[in-house]
């Protein structure tokens, strides 16, 4: 039975390979649905941290983290490391070089180290914060805002967007861009709370308070944005791993079909051979 053995060793492989990739589609799924129950607390503070920033009056005061004039763009580009994530990636790259042709005068800043490969023609010196999963993506996103807000009060930059994926559900995910510099939406609707607030006492200054403020609203979104596409990526590994499963289960019945057949083969042959040999017996 030897073509049968064949088979059967191709056939648990196979088997073994379908399991293994269902373990790695069971992971994403894992990891999704966890981030995305954490992901909830961050509505909430929002909401409260802009009610609170509309209790105070600056409306006169100018701040570049506020209110700027300067025309260079900041474009931070959000990727993922890890398996099957090529297409996703792709994705977000190309929004932010759409998002590049809007204006004349561009810096990327690269989230992961897949921005390396991408940008290294475009802009091979660009900022990039690796390895987020590893250094955290809370500690990144303070990394990160670190970086624009000084680059903003040194004029070097005067606008920063986000290019980042957003899981609008476990099987559609967007690919978005977001403005976090100058943050005026802060402090937009800030007229009609003033009225109503005039009693609150300011005890530092309006400036300091708005870079800390500012600060502290940027650290959050960015880490919000890191968090989405994280969770994005994951439902996109999932949706990958998922069909390469479903390939690869009608390939395993493929070669059970295989299998039988070759059995069915070795054991006609191995009766053909015993009844050649019983009637060559019986002649001598």
């Amino acid at each position: 039975m030897g073509k049968a053995i064949k088979v059967r060793n191709e056939l648990w492989d196979s088997i073994e390979l379908v399991n293994l990739v269902q373990t790695l589609k069971d992971i994403a799924d894992n990891k999704y649905f966890t981030l995305m129950g954490q992901r909830n607390s961050f509505k909430r503070f929002g909401e409260s941290f802009v009610e609170f920033f509309r209790l105070l009056s600056f409306a006169d005061v100018r701040h570049p983290l506020i209110r700027n004039d300067n025309p260079r763009v900041g474009i931070i580009v959000v990727t993922i490391e890890g398996s099957f994530l090529a297409q996703f990636n792709n994705s977000i790259v190309r929004m932010a070089m759409m998002e590049k042709d809007k204006y004349a005068d561009v810096e990327f800043i690269g989230v992961g180290e897949k921005c390396y490969d991408k940008f290294s023609r475009v802009a091979p010196n660009m900022k990039v914060f690796p390895e987020m999963e590893k250094v955290g993506q809370y500690e990144t996103a303070v990394k990160i805002k670190d970086y624009v807000t000084d680059k903003v009060m040194r004029g070097e930059l005067g606008k920063v967007v986000i290019c980042h994926a957003w899981p609008k559900s476990f099987d559609v995910q967007k690919y978005r861009t977001k403005r976090l510099l100058p943050c005026e939406e802060i402090v937009g609707q800030q007229s009609q709370f003033v009225d109503e607030f005039s009693n609150v006492i300011q005890e530092s200054s309006p400036e300091a308070m708005i870079e800390f403020l500012a600060k502290l609203w940027i650290t959050s979104r960015i880490y919000e944005f890191l968090v989405d596409t994280t969770i994005a990526s994951a439902a996109a590994q999932s949706s990958f791993l998922q069909d390469r499963v479903e390939d690869m289960r009608k390939g395993v019945k493929k070669v059970q079909l295989r299998y039988r057949k070759a059995r069915k083969g070795d054991i006609d042959k191995s009766l053909r051979e015993t009844f050649t040999a019983r009637m060559i017996t019986m002649d001598k």
